[in-house]
């Protein structure tokens, strides 16, 4: 062979490599191995479920008709301590990608580092709160240099293990910030500054995949802007050569405690990705695929356990019907269009006063076509191609081949049921009260005024002490006429129990939408000191809004005590004490080695409806495959572990509010609070036990019950279709 031969053929091998292992884009679509493609993914986090599921949730991704799965960075899990990283177990982010590729799966991996999700403190450590100088998201230096260092990390932990789709791995895609865009605009030049920095920061990080930006129009080039939305039909690139995606199609709602339970029809979820793909989308992410679960205290402020988000498949990793096999048949039939739709532009015409056909007609003779009814009421006959099409209200149907409907979004042809939980055993019972600390206690320390509460306890628990001591002389008028004084306490949120000589005096809590709170009621006290011993609670950490990292928790104050022959009396800037955490924490009553640390009662002494109160039991895995859950619907609120691992927070009693759960139509525009479930009952009762955490005997189950709550009627449960 000639060298000029020798030569040719060295270049088309490299123009074949460059072919089979390259990941660009251009104006209609992701290009991957040369060839656009119609991109349809799904939002699993390795987090929120075990690696023992991970295989058959990707497996069902794909067996649904996905080509991506796409996750977050969760730099809170990974980097819990300064320096110190953690990728084992849940977090073992390099095994969740890999199984992903196994399954043939392409992977979006969003590093953000900043994830809001409803995850605590947005994904950020707390420890990032208190590098010295720092603003969260902004142009600032010590923030920068610490997101480049982990945004470094993750990449070349990718690179290291060939992840990236160049290198012959699954990830197409990369995602720096999240959902920016509203930020930026609040704080200004900082914000566009850093905007421009992030973006370069990235592209310098060489991954050879193309990077996104969600929620932000100014996206530096070569950074894709992308919509999240409950639509985004009307969504466009910043830039005309820039393709069109949907990161985030929300298929449903967080839930958050006292609140409804959200959901979404399948009808409408259907109906949002034709819309956006008749328009010209040709990337569609569901958030979420698979919510999951907020193990241990890994949930926002207020957000309940279960981050199940009436998704496709469900929190315990079962099939929602019909919503999963309804969108399994939608996604066949774009991909049936997909020649079309990536070589075509459409050309939209008008049919009637609310409906239109999109048709998408290339060079070579190849058609689709999306017919549409926007109308929210009338079913409707159109006519095209001379043929006639019946369409549901709020539907589209797809042709893809401009003549045979393959699909109706509105039209359900899966059968709809509900898993129901089954009962399967209840539980004997010990428990243990836990006690209010004194200020002589080894831990504690004491100081003048009120301390922010993440402040001193950086986040290690839920459980903060304040404690004073008031001294009541005996000549006070309420001593003699019974009309005690009236304790104010005004707190950063997000619950209180307030103690009166360790006697248990109320309870007041906030929610979501207001987390601060106010305790004002009379209190029983005596001549001589009496100890005031408030409990403060935290509920997760705030995870979205403008500079969040100053958002503050805890009793601040003022405190007072009103009622007195001086009239009130200002306690805030006494000397305080403070004690951190529950006793039966830093004993470990989690666990059954620190089980045995104290005397436990049960049997006819059992504590019920008793604050602070610590329950233990074991039990037997039950036989077979079905998922697990406890029903705590008798219980108050608090925390669960089973063998030493956190299920989460349980707060069955706050419920949500009557009313607004009237039956919800698909048609018409969807907001989080259309369709709403649980009304007047608890925001979430059951939690979710992964069978992978339970041995086959002798399980040991523990619940810390804050408020007080009957233990004899929780039960194990098993999710069942």
């Amino acid at each position: 062979m000639s060298k000029e031969m020798n030569l040719v053929m060295l270049c088309l091998c490299l123009l074949a490599y460059s072919t089979v292992a390259s990941v660009t884009y251009d104006r209609k679509a992701i290009i991957i191995d040369g060839q656009r493609r119609i991109l349809l993914s799904g939002s699993i986090h390795y987090p929120r479920s075990t690696p023992e599921m991970w295989p058959s949730l990707i497996q069902m991704a794909k067996d649904g008709g996905l080509d991506v799965i796409q996750t977050y960075v969760f730099w809170n899990g990974h980097e819990p301590s300064q320096g110190q990283f953690n990728f084992e177990g849940r977090y073992d982010l390099v095994q969740f990608i890999k199984l992903a590729q196994q399954a043939g799966l392409y992977v979006h991996l969003r590093i953000g580092p900043y994830v809001c999700a409803e995850w605590n403190f947005g994904g950020f450590p707390v420890w990032l709160k208190y590098v010295p100088g720092i603003e969260f998201r902004t142009q600032n230096g010590p923030f920068k240099a610490k997101m480049q260092a982990f945004t470094e990390r993750i990449v070349n932990m990718m690179k290291a293990e060939n992840l990236f789709q160049p290198q012959g791995g699954p990830i197409i895609l990369s995602q720096i910030e999240n959902e920016y865009g509203p930020v930026e605009y609040e704080i200004g030049k900082p914000g566009k500054l850093y905007t421009i920095w992030a973006a370069e920061m990235a592209v310098g990080l060489n991954t050879s995949v193309p990077w996104v930006m969600c929620k932000q129009d100014d996206a530096p080039d070569p950074i894709i802007n992308t919509c999240n939305a409950f639509y985004c039909e009307d969504f466009v690139p910043d830039e005309p050569y820039k393709p069109k995606m949907f990161t985030e199609l929300w298929s449903g709602w967080y839930t958050q405690f006292g609140g409804a339970v959200p959901y979404r029809p399948v009808e409408d979820i259907a109906f949002a990705v034709a819309t956006f793909i008749q328009n010209g989308g040709s990337f569609v992410n569901y958030y979420m695929y698979h919510g999951g679960t907020n193990f241990g205290t890994t949930s926002g402020r207020f957000i309940a356990t279960s981050y199940d988000y009436d998704a496709p498949i469900d929190e315990y990793g079962l099939a929602r019907e019909p919503k999963y096999t309804h969108l399994k048949y939608l996604h066949n039939a774009i991909k049936s269009c997909e020649p079309a739709l990536v070589s075509a532009d459409p050309v939209v015409t008008t049919l009637g006063s609310q409906q239109e056909v999109h048709v998408f007609n290339t060079s070579t003779g190849v058609c689709a076509a999306f017919l549409a009814n926007y109308d929210t009421n009338l079913r409707v006959s159109l006519t095209f191609g001379g043929a006639q099409y019946e369409l549901p209200p709020w539907s589209i149907s797809i042709l893809p081949d401009c003549e045979n409907e393959a699909f109706n979004t509105a039209t359900v042809i899966t059968p709809s049921f509900h898993a129901r939980m089954t009962p399967i055993s209840n539980f004997s019972w010990q428990s243990y009260i836990d006690e209010t600390p004194n200020a002589d206690d080894d831990s504690a320390f004491s100081s003048i005024g009120l301390y922010e509460q993440l402040n001193v306890t950086w986040d290690t628990t839920d459980y903060l002490w304040y404690m004073t001591d008031v001294v009541i002389d005996s000549d006070e008028e309420f001593l003699q006429t019974g009309n005690y004084p009236v304790l104010t306490v005004m707190s950063a949120g997000h619950a209180l129990h307030v103690f009166i000589n360790g006697q248990p005096e109320g309870i007041v809590y906030g929610s979501l939408d207001d987390p601060k709170l106010t305790y004002s009621q009379q209190v029983k006290l005596w001549a001589g000191v009496n100890r005031i011993s408030l409990l403060s609670v935290a509920v997760g950490l705030q995870n979205v809004g403008v500079h969040f990292e100053t958002w503050n928790e805890g009793v601040l104050g003022p405190v007072t005590l009103s009622g007195l022959n001086q009239g009130t009396r200002d306690l805030t800037w006494q000397t305080w004490s403070y004690q951190i955490g529950m006793k039966g924490e830093k004993l470990g009553l989690n666990t059954l080695s620190g089980s045995y640390s104290v005397e436990w009662t049960g049997g006819g002494l059992l504590s019920q409806n008793q604050p602070l109160t610590w329950y233990k039991t074991t039990f037997d895995a039950p036989a077979g495959t079905d998922p697990m859950a406890l029903d705590m619907n008798t219980m108050g609120k608090g925390q669960v572990w089973v063998n030493g691992q956190s299920i989460g927070r349980h707060w069955p009693a706050y419920t949500a509010p009557s009313g607004n759960c009237s039956q919800c139509s698909y048609t018409g525009w969807f907001t989080e609070t259309k369709c709403l479930s649980n009304c007047g009952q608890a925001s979430q009762r059951w939690y979710h036990i992964p069978t992978s955490w339970l041995q086959s005997t002798g399980n040991y189950l523990v619940v810390f019950e804050e408020w007080g709550g009957d233990p004899t009627g929780i039960s194990l449960t098993a999710r069942q279709v």
